[in-house]
């Protein structure tokens, strides 16, 4: 596996018609795959190679590639022919609510998108909607979606942000062109886990939410430090401002009732997508009913919009009642198969890598994990860049890529187990892990 012409092929043709060649340019990598299919916990490129998937569409695929049960209620609202009317409301769309709303007992009420960036962009409006004031913090090294007021500082330079401030912003590092500067001010970037740069955007301006992966997943796996979350949640309630937790990755990958069950920091408001409905469209934003009902607002000049034509699509709302109904089950005791699973691939990682004089870190929660080439757990978005074997990270996930392990070719992106993956698939994956270290330690 050590190119692959077809995918090439692929992407200049596609690059014919479309710019870059990929619809979602966060797809595009060094190496260039193209996947012709995916079935459990495998993924198979359209020359053949066949891998063991930790990339799960961006941790979507939390059941595994096309679960059955899931398929099985998508067509079969089809086959009823399930209508997208766009006019009324819908039994699907009302009965999703109802198990969602029992599955995430911190929230009192829901609203449905089609995107987990959809989801975030309506809960700052929200945010800014109930507290009249308009600026907003987000986080260095977060991903919340593509829209304006978030579309920064993911994975930014050091160069371009500058060494770690204590007390204080970085720079708006800017994903996209085409963003008002009068935008780019009214949003504030700071580390995770540094509350002190929280108080210092407070005190400096009107701030109507905080918006927050609760566990840090867009840069692998960095967690809240203790205190850190009931920190937010104390200075929002006493300086009247939104804590928004985006559980879009995190949301029932961790826990049936999000990070935020784990955590027991409950948020004014929530987005969730990705395993909602194992990789099928829908976002969710959810939260305290005071907050959710601006959609109602008596008041026109207060009410917040939400529409959307494919909002709970009724092929989308059908899987993601059968995934929350599975997640649920306690036939199918998920959320303990990939915990066993985790626990299994980091005990084996860490052996793995004590025969090496080589700095490595694996970072856990659950089922997603991130191997990071420095000797601790990090801290913040600096820690990484700062400690991070970066050149070794790159060359390691491309040898594991050629032995038919795939993960995402970037550095410090997370892993993400399955409910498809096996004990057979974990000890596969350690006995690459093994072959590539030792090439890469040894040069060979």
């Amino acid at each position: 596996m050590n190119n692959w012409p077809k995918s090439q092929e692929i992407l200049l043709n596609n690059e014919k018609s479309i710019p870059g060649g990929v619809v979602s340019l966060n797809r595009k990598s060094d190496p260039n795959i193209c996947f012709a299919k995916g079935l459990g916990s495998k993924v198979w490129d359209v020359e053949g190679n066949q891998y063991i998937d930790y990339q799960a569409g961006f941790a979507a695929a939390f059941l595994g590639h096309n679960d059955k049960d899931i398929n099985d209620a998508a067509i079969k609202a089809l086959e009823e022919n399930t209508v997208l009317m766009g006019s009324g409301p819908t039994n699907l769309e009302g009965e999703f609510a109802e198990l969602f709303l029992k599955c995430v007992p911190t929230a009192e009420k829901i609203q449905i998108t089609t995107t987990g960036s959809e989801a975030t962009y309506h809960a700052i409006r929200i945010a800014r909607a109930a507290t009249k004031k308009d600026h907003i913090i987000i986080m260095q090294g977060g991903y919340n979606g593509w829209h304006n007021d978030v579309a920064a500082n993911v994975i930014s330079s050091i160069d371009a942000i500058g060494s770690r401030v204590v007390a204080g912003e970085y720079p708006f590092d800017s994903l996209s062109a085409g963003i008002p500067q009068q935008h780019k001010d009214l949003v504030h970037i700071i580390n995770y886990n540094d509350l002190e740069s929280v108080k210092y955007v407070i005190d400096n301006y009107p701030v109507a939410c905080i918006l927050l992966e609760p566990l840090l997943q867009n840069v692998g796996i960095v967690k809240p430090l203790p205190g850190y979350l009931e920190g937010l949640r104390a200075l929002a309630d006493e300086n009247n401002f939104l804590l928004i937790f985006d559980e879009v990755k995190t949301g029932f990958r961790h826990a049936l009732g999000g990070y935020q069950s784990i955590s027991g920091v409950t948020p004014d408001l929530s987005t969730f997508g990705k395993a909602l409905a194992n990789g099928y469209p829908m976002g969710v934003i959810a939260g305290k009913r005071k907050y959710m009902d601006f959609f109602i607002h008596p008041n026109k000049e207060e009410r917040v919009l939400i529409a959307g034509t494919f909002n709970a699509h009724p092929m989308i709302t059908a899987a993601a009642i059968a995934t929350l109904q599975k997640l649920s089950s306690n036939d199918y005791k998920v959320y303990e198969h990939v915990e066993n699973l985790g626990e299994k691939l980091e005990r084996g990682l860490n052996n793995v890598f004590s025969a090496y004089d080589k700095k490595v870190y694996v970072a856990r929660q659950g089922s997603a994990y991130c191997v990071y080439f420095m000797d601790h757990q990090p801290v913040d978005f600096h820690d990484i860049m700062m400690n991070n074997d970066m050149d070794f990270d790159k060359r390691y996930r491309y040898e594991l890529i050629k032995e038919g392990i795939f993960n995402f070719p970037t550095p410090i992106k997370q892993g993400s187990i399955s409910y498809a993956h096996t004990e057979e698939d974990i000890e596969q994956t350690l006995e690459k892990t093994a072959l590539v270290m030792s090439r890469l330690i040894n040069n060979i």
